[in-house]
């Protein structure tokens, strides 16, 4: 873990315009994120593309929507991602409603994983908990299916703490069942009160960061990547105290 990174879903609320974006990126690169994972672009890519460069935060990837990066001719696709700066073609989520959804959507997947390939990229999908409900009568986890079906060579994850604990699954197994699948791991903490449990800064939770960052590490986990969905206050804050928090992590 040589560098950390923002997704910059946890600073939404002040990636508006040119200038809030710049501004936004100033701010995250001072708490010492040098690398950011899109949560859409609200100007134009070239645009978005030079603002994080400008300030020194390398884009790692990216979360449109399926539909954006699936139904869209593959040149605009790799254009938009290179205007970024990166190779990782990524969505937010894909929701399934049966299990034969599941296995369309690795078919699916594979496919752009294969119209990117020749221009460098693959495709990542992220992972929430819904994907460790159990289908079918062999009992498999979508997340089981995803694991045997979408192509190591074309297709990578961007695995995430929380929701994989959410869902019941041991994130450390995981890990080590993608190793060198992962392109992007979301480090992500979870507390719990009287509600359950809930997303919280890093550090300020129960996940086992101590052991899950060196194992990251040694299943060729590429970026490490702060989010947080909600927070209690203020999305800088909660970013800050992330960043101090796994600082002592980066070597």
């Amino acid at each position: 873990m040589k560098t950390l990174g923002l997704q910059l879903y946890t600073v939404r609320n002040t990636m508006d315009t040119a200038d809030n974006i710049r501004e936004t990126f100033r701010r995250i690169k001072a708490m010492g994120y040098d690398e950011a994972q899109t949560a859409g672009c609200p100007i134009p890519y070239e645009e978005f593309g030079q603002i994080a460069k400008d300030e020194g935060v390398a884009i790692i990837g990216t979360h449109e929507g399926w539909n954006q990066v699936y139904d869209a001719p593959v040149e605009q696709v790799v254009e938009n991602h290179r205007a970024l700066g990166t190779t990782n073609v990524g969505i937010g989520a894909y929701y399934f409603h049966s299990e034969e959804e599941i296995y369309t959507f690795c078919d699916r997947a594979n496919e752009l994983g294969a119209r990117l390939k020749p221009f460098g990229m693959k495709f990542t999908y992220h992972n929430h908990s819904f994907e460790f409900r159990r289908w079918g009568n062999e009992g498999k986890t979508a997340m089981d299916i995803l694991a045997e079906r979408l192509d190591p060579e074309t297709v990578s994850f961007v695995l995430d703490t929380y929701w994989v604990q959410h869902g019941g699954g041991d994130v450390r197994a995981w890990i080590e069942r993608l190793a060198g699948r992962i392109d992007i791991l979301h480090l992500k903490d979870m507390g719990v009160n009287e509600n359950g449990p809930f997303i919280t800064e890093c550090g300020n939770g129960n996940i086992n960061f101590e052991g899950i960052i060196p194992l990251a590490e040694q299943c060729g986990v590429k970026h490490f990547c702060v989010e947080q969905d909600i927070w209690p206050g203020d999305a800088m804050d909660s970013a800050a105290f992330s960043a101090n928090y796994l600082k002592k992590f980066i070597r």
